[in-house]
């Protein structure tokens, strides 16, 4: 599968710390760079045929129809296409006018994650999205009109500008929607943001760790009770909805990474990422010269990387992948480490898979840390 990271945005959202720039005067440059990139390392995925390209960022509905579809067909000219393909564009609401989502639907873009994240102005204005709630709602119906089914939106809880009857408002109004696949996440205090800087001058509260854990549950139940499986600690999907290319990244496949800052991983012992300047990723490919750094996997990091990632799912880590992959040393410590958990039902065996029971999903990257390797 292949991730091509568009590092663009209108403006700066108050939380967000992900790679990107709000000017658009090297966009052309960029796009002949990432086309550039894909050439150059059109050899690196061992399966040349995908079952899922995705568009992230930053703000991939910042480019125009003709501009998606390039990159697409630039993909195409090095990989194939799996019938069923899933191509995913992550788009703001604003982004998602009548004329855009026709030009869209035309497209083999066809799934849609829209960074909704809620149905309230004083949310957005807080969160400084370039939409507003009207724009949330308008978009998710636009996109249906144009007959785009397999959707997913993005929400916040835990904000400092809400609370649990918001919350249970913004809950109630995608389930009117009908949207089939949510991705939630509390709002978290990243350095270099806006929200971290309010919070240091004490123009804001600190999000309340105890508030979001019940927002985190009531959301876990109430999507639950109306039909959505919740198969990650932050996703949730009606049945035959999930994420292809998330799901993939949860169970260590292969993927390359396009653009600024974007990863890549060759499924077993190598990451790769690009660098998180815009700059310096143009210039080097100019003279086709990647800009990127990599490194090769300790088996600790190996062993660290499947525990996290594999205890946020509903699949949990497969004990026998486990006992096939790592030394007699990892696996002796590991066993001594579940143990007393296993006793105290924070972690539960099934069907030789090691998993957390969901109502301890909210602490789960805390108790997959007490397992790693050092």
């Amino acid at each position: 599968m292949i991730y091509i990271h568009i590092p663009f945005c209108k403006q700066k959202c108050s939380y967000c710390n992900f790679h990107f720039s709000t000017s658009l005067q090297f966009k052309d440059e960029m796009l002949a760079a990432m086309k550039k990139e894909i050439f150059l390392r059109k050899d690196e995925l061992e399966n040349k045929s995908l079952q899922s390209l995705y568009f992230g960022g930053g703000t991939p509905s910042i480019l125009s129809a003709d501009e998606i579809n390039s990159l697409i067909d630039e993909v195409l000219r090095y990989f194939s296409f799996e019938k069923d393909i899933e191509i995913t564009l992550e788009a703001n609401p604003d982004d998602l006018d009548k004329n855009f989502l026709k030009q869209l639907s035309n497209s083999p873009v066809n799934r849609l994650s829209i960074g909704t994240q809620s149905f309230f102005d004083e949310d957005l204005r807080f969160m400084n999205r370039a939409h507003n709630a009207a724009d949330a709602e308008g978009s998710i119906k636009r996109a249906q009109d144009f007959g785009f089914e397999n959707l997913s939106i993005d929400l916040i809880y835990g904000s400092p500008t809400s609370n649990l009857e918001i919350w249970k408002e913004n809950l109630k109004k995608t389930i009117a929607l009908e949207v089939p696949h949510i991705s939630s996440y509390a709002l978290t205090v990243e350095p270099k943001t806006a929200l971290n800087d309010w919070i240091l001058k004490g123009k804001v509260a600190k999000p309340k760790e105890e508030e979001q854990n019940r927002e985190f549950y009531y959301l876990s139940d109430f999507l639950k009770e109306n039909g959505f499986e919740h198969y990650e600690v932050s996703n949730f999907a009606k049945p035959g909805f999930y994420s292809r290319h998330n799901s993939a990244y949860w169970k260590y496949k292969e993927y390359l990474g396009i653009g600024p800052s974007a990863h890549s991983y060759n499924g077993f012992d190598v990451r790769s990422w690009n660098v998180a300047n815009n700059q310096q990723y143009n210039k080097k490919l100019t003279f086709n010269s990647l800009a990127k750094e990599e490194e090769v996997l300790s088996q600790e990091d190996q062993f660290n990387e499947m525990i996290m990632i594999g205890l946020r799912t509903i699949w949990g880590v497969d004990l026998d992948s486990l006992n096939n992959k790592f030394s007699e040393r990892i696996l002796e410590q590991f066993q001594r480490e579940i143990k007393s958990k296993i006793e105290e039902g924070i972690l539960i065996v099934e069907k030789n898979h090691l998993k957390i029971p969901e109502k301890h999903w909210f602490m789960a990257d805390g108790i997959a840390s007490d397992l790693f390797i050092v």
